[in-house]
């Protein structure tokens, strides 16, 4: 069973699907599908990807291919627009040439594995214990959730992951949101996707520290912080 939400009613325009980060599910996106659809006008549509959320559990441990599987599941809707953020920002891009959005967003995108990110997860690990109540409360199997996306992570050969060859595959509009701050990616990966990508691209960065994946881009008028929800 997987666990998913509408916001609006579907119909043969572009509809935004969301993409949840590593630990992430449809609870945490707090409310910014509501916002995202009295924003637009468009239907929205999120979904916890198997392990996730209220989603059936899967089989430990999980494939290093587990964004590539996932980005294969994605729910088909008539114009897809991509936003995710962090894993789900990475099973965006490998999606797009298949699923050929109408445009990505992708929030603290990975496309290829940095030190300062096993590091980061290497200290999540360490901290689970304090961690789990809080992703308790929105994971029906959290042990599953937390270790399924860590000790891929962490497995020595997930350090070759690389997924830029899809970059110039993808002609869909794009814009990408990094925090310079955030502790699990740099801005090494807009870089890295603005130069490949095959489209028309637009990249900001927020000064602002960030917590966790969460890596929100400044607005015009400055820069905010923000958080994921545990």
């Amino acid at each position: 069973m997987i666990e998913q939400r509408w916001w609006g009613e579907p119909d043969a325009g572009p509809t935004l699907v969301l993409l949840h980060e590593g630990l992430g599910s449809v609870a945490q996106w707090r409310d910014v599908p509501d916002r995202l659809h009295a924003l637009t006008g468009r239907p929205v549509l999120a979904y916890s990807r198997a392990g996730y959320g209220q989603s059936s559990p899967v089989a430990l441990p999980r494939p290093l291919t587990y964004m590539h599987d996932e980005a294969a599941l994605i729910p088909h809707v008539p114009r897809p627009i991509l936003i995710g953020h962090s894993d789900g920002a990475s099973i965006a891009i490998i999606a797009a040439p298949t699923v050929q959005p109408v445009a990505l967003v992708l929030i603290a995108p990975h496309v290829f594995v940095e030190d300062v990110s096993v590091a980061a997860i290497a200290a999540a690990r360490d901290n689970y214990p304090a961690l789990r109540p809080r992703l308790a409360r929105y994971h029906a199997d959290v042990d599953g959730a937390f270790w399924g996306w860590n000790r891929a992570w962490l497995d020595p050969a997930f350090r070759r992951w690389n997924i830029e060859a899809y970059l110039p595959q993808i002609t869909a509009p794009t814009l990408i949101v990094q925090g310079d701050a955030d502790e699990y990616g740099t801005l090494a990966q807009v870089d890295a996707i603005a130069m490949q990508l095959g489209g028309a691209t637009r990249s900001r960065s927020s000064p602002a520290p960030v917590t966790r994946r969460s890596s929100r881009r400044a607005s015009s008028s400055g820069s905010r912080r923000s958080s994921t929800p545990w």
